[in-house]
């Protein structure tokens, strides 16, 4: 038995409250990257690819989409799978098949090979933010939640912001194919790593009794109790609940910037601004730093507001809101010639958009406590619908007119629309509860 430690391994209360949740938000943050590099990648891989391939603008589009038709369809089940099994093994699992249909992409020989592989890719990444929001949930009290959030959601812009010049050199040196290989191989190290150190709270032999009580304090649920039992019926009773309904259509709107970044944004550069190979790498940097320092502010201002007033009302939807009118500022780039310009507003938008990460925390904060798999999995079905809309819609506008200005005022409008939810919609953020 080590000093400061019970015989089980685990840290003696009397040693100092431990730090067990920050190791989890670390697993959190890196897990949230490798996601989202193995659902960006192809937009880096696209314009090699689409000549390799011989696929147009529209079929592109739809190629995009796929991705987000089974990842929305699995958004339920995958939640109902992690209310079942657990976060250890459902994050395990998940992780492992979505980094093997990652690897796969990389031995696409057409159309329908490559398809296949991005739907089996959506998924295998269903349960990824429903897992988190438990994590949230289980391992942090709610003063916390808001710059927890943060830290994991950052992963996913501040991997793809500084990566995004070796991934460019990697399609440039290496061919399209070694990236999809690279980035499936990076996840099949993660799920070991993850399986080996990931525990719930009473289980953590990381964790001591002074670290449980603070989380329990501060409104985290520690134990979650049994696995809870699916029910049809429950998705009903949970979209009825206003809190949840308008948030999910407010991170519709802001989901539908975000997948234009993830997924046209390099094209649009390349053929709409004319730019250079290399520097799209170097350009498309900057609105990923900028979407990185949107989703530290939303956190930060978000617990500052609540520790303030008191109210979570106003600390959640408020920085949610204003992020939502700034990613609806992209619109703007089509008035402008400059490219400088023009990644000035596309930053300013993904600075937005970067903000509205937010409401997975606001999530957390109303979901009833035993369904908040399924909660997550409705409300990362119904955002989620913008990764099946947005790159359809942008695909078939890029195809008929030769242009992205459509493609942009649409992605400006939507988000606007769901600013209109928060205001409209949403109401009090409270834990809502259902029999």
């Amino acid at each position: 038995m080590q000093a400061g430690t019970d015989p089980t391994g685990r840290p003696l209360a009397g040693a100092g409250r431990s730090r067990a949740r920050l190791v989890v938000l670390v697993l959190m943050s890196v897990g949230t990257m490798i996601n989202y590099l193995d659902r960006a990648v192809l937009g880096v891989a696209a314009p090699s690819m689409t000549k390799e391939l011989g696929l147009d603008a529209v079929v592109m589009g739809i190629v995009f989409s796929v991705f987000s038709w089974t990842y929305a369809a699995a958004q339920i089940p995958g939640g109902a799978f992690l209310d079942r099994v657990g976060v250890r093994l459902a994050y395990f699992w998940s992780v492992t098949v979505w980094s093997l249909f990652t690897f796969l992409q990389g031995l696409a020989t057409g159309l329908y090979s490559l398809v296949f592989y991005r739907l089996g890719l959506g998924v295998a990444e269903a349960p990824c933010f429903p897992a988190n929001s438990r994590i949230l949930s289980s391992w942090f009290p709610q003063h916390e939640r808001a710059r927890a959030t943060s830290a994991y959601s950052v992963g996913q812009y501040f991997g793809l912001a500084f990566l995004s010049p070796l991934l460019f050199w990697i399609v440039a040196t290496l061919g399209w194919r070694a990236l999809f290989i690279i980035a499936g191989g990076l996840g099949f190290v993660f799920a070991a790593i993850w399986f080996r150190m990931y525990r719930d709270p009473h289980e953590s032999p990381r964790v001591n009794q002074a670290e449980l009580d603070y989380i329990e304090a501060g409104g985290g649920l520690g134990h979650a109790g049994p696995p809870a039992r699916f029910e049809w019926r429950n998705i009903g009773l949970l979209l009825r609940k206003r809190q949840i309904l308008g948030a999910a259509i407010g991170q519709f709107g802001g989901n539908s910037t975000l997948v234009f970044f993830l997924t046209w944004f390099p094209t649009y550069l390349a053929t709409e601004r004319q730019m250079e190979w290399l520097k799209v790498g170097f350009y498309a940097v900057l609105p990923f730093i900028a979407a990185s320092v949107g989703v530290i502010a939303g956190g930060w201002l978000s617990d500052r507001i609540i520790h303030r007033t008191g109210s979570a009302t106003v600390g959640r939807k408020l920085p949610i809101l204003t992020g939502l009118l700034l990613a609806s500022t992209i619109i703007a780039a089509n008035y402008v010639d400059s490219d400088q310009l023009v990644i000035l507003i596309m930053s300013i938008a993904f600075f937005g958009q970067g903000m509205v990460n937010l409401g997975w925390t606001l999530l957390t904060d109303v979901a009833p406590k035993r369904l908040i798999g399924l909660s997550g999995g409705i409300f990362n079905l119904v955002a989620n619908l913008a990764g099946i809309v947005t790159p359809i819609v942008i695909g078939i506008i890029v195809g008929r007119t030769g242009s992205f200005v459509g493609a942009l005022a649409y992605v400006g409008t939507v988000a606007a629309i769901g600013a209109l939810s928060y205001i409209f919609v949403v109401g009090e953020v409270r834990r809502v509860e259902i029999d």
